[in-house]
């Protein structure tokens, strides 16, 4: 196999790089990956981690924009206040978010992107951690292309004495004349209780582009963000923790889809005067947390939690008449998870359950204002509920005198769809929906370690995703891609997704490393499929179980310590995919690329700081190939996709930083240097132009 040998070749070169002194940092401890605190070297798989300070010194606007540049991820963003991550080549609701363990997706998650991981505020996550392929089997439903964790920020540790610590933060950009700032609070009242709170406000005013696109109209729009968490040790073993966290964004458009569009590279305008989104998350969880407990039980986690999410579509059509729609969802979730160690491996094991409540609504005014109709559904079902149960096991059992460790896991899921007022658009009537569906998935994962130390291992593993139909599937009635919307069906099955992946890491002492590959199979993913038929004048898609094919790539990080002060960077990753689909209302299957195939893409950076100084620079290069390998829906999507594909695109940022009478950490970074004209694959809205971005951070 090809691939051995590089892996190989990977592995000799940190061996030879070993020998010099001047360590390069790496996350010690993740708990994402195997849902126990584990050991970043001992993890048989890919997974990347971002902590604190990497983020505040990449400055990004948002959660998606951090989690860009990363091997594999691709932000694609349908409008600015609406980013949505592709992580392997699958984003919306085949990717899993989740906030302190908690899902973040729920079942109006809808095929392609979405805006809803926007409303994660980075002030107040203290790291990401990313794990790329299939996560089924430890999180369940949605999660094919990977799962991403965004851990909030935890009180301070106990100093012996009471502490306190405020924090007052501001971002400015330019190319979009924004402003952030964030108010902060952490601190130990007692050797007991920790506690943090904040506040960010947020407002963003018209994005600039290129240097020929200039000012796209109507991209703006406000954000006010809350959070609050306070631990409690009830003694030495258990803690209990109490969250709470609030977004509130307003008038976040979808530019492309109205007169506001650009016409950059051959891009087509919609008519709509407006079509704008406000976005609202409300988040409460209660944990108790154990660990170094007697008996055969290690740890546990018992997570209860309330997550709100709601949807309003604010849109003015050409002639004047406007849509009111959108839904509101209420997540109860309960979730324990246990840790056992035994001669027998290291058993994580437990159950999740979430159910969702949802409401939708759909009124429509005429031109002078009047109320014109009420539907019996929004974009999804009115009055209904979805449940979502699972049941798993995982063992992390060391073989031949730890020679190789072996991680076999195994889940039951079901799921469970009530909608009791869904919309026949044609003849109008109201009907109702019941439907449940279970899965058993597995995985087997290895990793040997070369050496005691951990420091360098190969890894592979054959992992299954799946996800449940959800109410978007079946129930969405709501505009999809650039003239096209989706309407109800009947009779879906879950997907399915099988994954092989095998890689290499090393960590030397000036050199680090990881490369990985992997291919999926699919089975059965729902696609859309055109009816021939119009509805609102715009062309009827419906959805089938027809979507059988592949996904693989190619991911590589390197990592070089070329001298004391001097650091360089590599990342890189290349996919390929197809599947069965339905491009025309003929009932013939075409094997197609993948919808929004990411390109092949890399970020090149050195990095120099002073041994022993609080200053540093770097320079960054993010580059992507053409995207022209297009599917039929891409073809089609002609306010987002250029004709013939996404240009080509290298952009440079500089960026500095530098702390300040240690209570001052101060950020400055010069983006798209060249100015040049660019937007990620898919996305409705270019990226900034040439942008100075300025943010600090005091502590006190």
């Amino acid at each position: 196999m090809r691939w051995a040998g590089v892996l190989l070749m990977l592995v000799a070169a940190g061996n030879v790089l070993a020998e010099t002194a001047g360590p390069v940092a790496m996350p010690e401890v993740v708990v994402t990956a195997l849902r126990s605190e584990t050991a970043l070297a001992s993890v048989p798989g890919t997974v990347r981690v971002l902590d604190r300070a990497e983020v505040r010194q990449a400055a990004p606007r948002t959660t998606p924009d951090a989690l860009a540049g990363l091997p594999s991820v691709m932000v694609q963003k349908t409008g600015y206040g609406q980013g949505s991550p592709f992580l392997r080549g699958f984003t919306g609701f085949r990717t899993l978010m989740m906030v302190d363990g908690i899902r973040l997706n729920n079942s109006v998650f809808r095929d392609g992107p979405n805006q809803y991981w926007n409303t994660v505020d980075p002030w107040s996550v203290d790291r990401y951690e990313v794990v790329l392929g299939p996560a089924s089997v430890l999180y369940g439903s949605d999660a094919v292309g990977g799962a991403v964790n965004a851990l909030t920020l935890a009180p301070p540790d106990w100093s012996g004495q009471p502490f306190y610590e405020r924090t007052l933060a501001w971002r400015g950009a330019t190319a979009d004349e924004s402003t952030q700032a964030r108010l902060g609070l952490r601190g130990r009242a007692t050797e007991r209780l920790g506690f943090t709170a904040g506040c960010t406000w947020k407002d963003f005013n018209d994005l600039r582009g290129g240097d020929e696109v200039g000012t796209q109209r109507k991209t703006g729009y406000d954000e006010i963000d809350f959070d609050l968490r306070a631990d409690y040790a009830l003694n030495e073993q258990n803690v209990l923790t109490l969250v709470h966290q609030q977004v509130d964004q307003d008038d976040a458009w979808r530019t492309h889809k109205t007169i506001y569009g650009i016409d950059w590279e051959g891009l087509q305008k919609d008519n709509d005067q407006v079509r704008a989104y406000d976005q609202d998350r409300a988040l409460t969880y209660m944990r108790l947390a154990g660990q170094d407990l007697p008996g055969p039980m290690d740890a546990y986690t018992l997570t209860l939690s309330r997550h709100a999410q709601g949807e309003d579509l604010h849109r003015v059509r050409t002639d004047g008449r406007r849509d009111e729609t959108g839904f509101d969802v209420t997540t109860w979730g309960i979730a324990f998870t246990l840790e056992s160690r035994t001669d027998l491996g290291h058993w994580v094991y437990g159950m999740d359950y979430y159910r969702d409540e949802v409401d939708s609504y759909g009124r429509h005014y005429k031109a002078d204002g009047s109320l014109n109709k009420t539907d019996a559904q929004g974009p999804v079902a009115d009055n209904a509920s979805y449940d979502l149960l699972g049941v798993f096991v995982q063992d992390t059992l060391p073989l031949f005198h730890e020679a190789i460790e072996l991680t076999p896991g195994i889940r039951y899921a079901f799921a469970r769809l009530d909608a009791e007022r869904v919309l026949d658009p044609v003849s109008g009537n109201v009907t109702a929906r019941e439907d449940d569906w279970d899965s058993v998935v597995g995985s087997l994962r290895a990793l040997a370690p070369l050496g005691a130390d951990r420091r360098h291992a190969l890894f592979a593993g054959l992992s299954q995703g799946f996800r449940a139909p959800n109410l978007s599937d079946l129930t969405r009635l709501d505009s999809a891609r650039s003239n096209e919307i989706e309407t109800p069906v009947n009779d879906l099955d879950p997907e399915n997704f099988i994954s092989a992946e095998v890689g290499a890491r090393c960590q030397a002492d000036r050199f680090s490393g990881e490369i990985a590959a992997y291919y999926t199979w699919i089975k059965n993913m729902i696609v859309r499929t055109p009816t021939g038929a119009l509805v609102d004048d715009l062309q009827e898609v419906t959805k089938k179980n027809a979507g059988d094919g592949y996904l693989a790539g190619i991911e590589l990080t390197l990592g070089w310590q070329v001298a004391d002060d001097w650091h360089l960077r590599v990342m890189g990753s290349w996919m390929e995919g197809k599947v069965d689909a339905y491009p025309t209302s003929d009932p013939v299957a075409v094997r197609d690329y993948i919808s929004r195939l990411m390109p092949l893409t890399g970020q090149a950076a050195v990095r120099w700081q002073p041994v022993g100084k609080s200053f540093w620079l770097e320079g960054v290069l993010d580059a992507a190939d053409k995207a022209d390998r297009l599917s039929a829906d891409d073809k089609r999507d002609t306010q987002r996709i250029p004709p013939g594909g996404t240009p080509a695109y290298a952009v440079l940022t500089l960026r500095g930083g530098m702390a300040l009478l240690d209570s001052l950490d101060l950020t400055v970074a010069l983006e798209n240097i060249t100015d040049e004209d660019y937007r990620i694959h898919g996305s409705g809205v270019n990226e900034p132009g040439c942008n100075l971005v300025v943010q600090a951070e005091w502590t006190f």
